[in-house]
């Protein structure tokens, strides 16, 4: 079991930035794969990114050029920097890790097992 904690949540207005972490606990050297998903009010959650334990990044086309994941394996944390801020990215940013091994990189929301208690991160417009 991994426990995974997020931090960096907040106000922002449109434009501006907002950096995400998460830090991972337990058995974390059987993490294949970690990611970001996002919930907004009334919607389902969905993809933001996800970053294989080989460094392969997938992100979703409404993010893309904007939002950054990496990850640090040494501090187990995975960090989801993001810029140009949306209205339409405010919801709640969920960290999630996989322990599954998969023949493809892009790993999908049913791969991952652990999930965090979530960030809200809310953009003004």
């Amino acid at each position: 079991q991994v426990q995974l904690v997020e931090s960096g949540g907040g106000l922002v207005q449109a434009g501006g930035s907002l950096r995400l972490s998460c830090a991972g606990s337990g058995f974390i050297f059987s993490i294949n794969a970690m990611g970001w998903y996002r919930q907004a009010p009334g919607k389902q959650r969905e993809l933001v990114a996800t970053i294989t334990i080989g460094g392969s990044t997938n992100y979703a086309d409404s993010v893309k050029g904007r939002f950054t994941i990496s990850r640090d394996g040494a501090k187990n944390t995975v960090s989801l920097q993001m810029n140009s801020l949306k209205a339409e990215d405010t919801a709640d940013y969920y960290c999630a890790a996989s322990l599954r091994t998969n023949s493809y990189s892009a790993y999908r929301e049913s791969d991952f097992g652990s999930w965090g208690q979530g960030t809200q991160v809310t953009v003004s417009p």
